[in-house]
């Protein structure tokens, strides 16, 4: 069985001591760099980095009297470093540290989204080889079609999900990007060359301009891909929601041995993780046009994108983790029922080799138009009568005498409809 993830990992990374602790590894990432260029000595340094450390609780304290976190954070950390942290925060702006230990957030959370992605990707393709020749009719607008195979169902779900992790990768990439520009962006009070040795220490690129802030398309666009891949999520789902019905009944999420569908109705088995993935997806959507809103800011900064920000960031990548985590369970314990997939594909007497019959007639002669109208009429038939098509064909003289030379029985046969696979699954790179 796959292994089942927790969202722990995740949870540490936006836990508010944690957020500290990032903000203090991008303050003494300043110091190094800074003691390093001569702006202070390196007796100083070693005694910064041997106090500094911070008190929750004081923290709190503090922003409620002066209504400043950055400040407040400072604040309490002056009090372990005493004398020496005159040189904490030297010629930097808040969102200098703000935006520098978001983007290690983003960062770190991203490989954690990555790593799901990756289990996620293996177990669709897994599944892809195993259910290859599992045939199935295949259904458009909702309705029966042409047959096609339960792999291929996950071999599209593993190409989608290919996509959305590179998409995902690009993403994380244009996020990490830090800033220690200071009030504007200008340099003013401390050179280019300590931002570039911060964000090196910090495993950061440096933003090639930045107002007080790095702007709001990185994050927008982050966000967008976060939604990208809820999106991909949903359309799973609902798949199987639509194959768990109770008319077709061809799929089913895994159901525990105590698990309860419903308070009133002892018999029901619901889809209850998909129906969860296609609400929390509506979520992501909300979330993009948040992200998108803070791109816009007045002049060189405001802060109304952080108050948002505090919630949409953490708020998704949490979900995103729970998601995730959610449909390696179910897909990796989704139960398939081969007898009712066979049942459906049978349920409309053969319909679905409509097609070979109208080829068969173009090329003995046929046009189109005039083919078309025959296996059309007999397909009308059958839908009525629930004669099979095979049987309407055969007694239809006039269709048979045009047909002579062709193996009638043989075009209603099913195996046929998968024979071009193998190059979809080279051409996917699955084997």
């Amino acid at each position: 069985m796959i292994e089942r993830y927790s969202t722990k990992k995740m949870s540490a990374i936006w836990d508010e001591e944690n957020k500290y602790q990032y903000w203090l590894q991008v303050e003494l990432a300043a110091c190094e760099a800074n003691a390093e260029d001569g702006v202070f000595d390196m007796e100083s340094l070693s005694e910064i980095k041997a106090k500094a450390n911070f008190d929750v609780e004081d923290i709190h304290k503090i922003e409620n009297e002066i209504h400043h976190d950055v400040i407040a954070f400072l604040t309490s950390v002056s009090k372990f470093t005493g004398p020496v942290s005159r040189w904490i925060h030297y010629g930097m702006t808040s969102s200098d540290l703000l935006d520098t230990a978001f983007a290690l957030q983003l960062r770190d959370s991203g490989k954690i989204i990555s790593d799901q992605l990756d289990t996620f990707i293996s177990l669709l393709a897994t599944k892809a080889v195993e259910y290859k020749s599992l045939i199935t009719i295949g259904r458009t607008h909702g309705i029966h079609a042409e047959p096609t195979s339960y792999g291929l169902k996950f071999l599209n779900w593993h190409q989608v999900m290919l996509r959305h992790k590179k998409r995902w990768e690009e993403a994380v990439e244009g996020i990490r990007y830090g800033a220690i520009s200071g009030a504007v962006g200008t340099y003013a009070h401390i050179p280019p060359k300590i931002e570039a040795v911060v964000c090196g220490k910090l495993g950061l690129n440096t933003d090639p301009v930045t107002t007080q802030v790095i702007q709001r398309d990185r994050h927008a666009h982050f966000m967008n891909v976060l939604a990208g891949i809820a999106s991909g999520i949903e359309q799973i789902s609902v798949e199987i929601r639509h194959l768990q019905r109770t008319e077709v009944h061809e799929v089913e999420e895994p159901f525990g041995k105590k698990q309860k569908g419903s308070s009133a109705m002892p018999h029901k088995r619901n889809p209850i993780i998909t129906e969860r993935m296609t609400g929390m997806a509506r979520l992501f959507r909300g979330y993009v046009v948040t992200a998108l809103e803070n791109v816009a800011l007045w002049h060189e900064r405001d802060i109304s994108h952080s108050s948002a920000e505090r919630v949409i960031f953490p708020d998704s990548l949490h979900l995103m983790d729970y998601m995730l985590t959610k449909m390696i369970i179910l897909i990796d314990g989704l139960r398939i029922f081969p007898e009712n997939i066979d049942k459906n594909l049978k349920l409309t007497g053969g319909l679905h080799h409509s097609q070979k019959v109208l080829l068969a007639l173009i090329e003995s002669g046929l046009t189109r138009e005039d083919a078309y109208r025959k296996i059309q009429t007999l397909a009308m038939k059958t839908w009525e009568s629930g004669i099979p098509l095979e049987e309407n064909v055969i007694n239809d003289k006039d269709i048979m005498k045009i047909l002579k030379k062709v193996d009638v029985p043989g075009l209603f046969k099913d195996n046929d409809f998968l024979k071009n696979i193998d190059s979809i699954y080279e051409r996917c790179g699955v084997k």
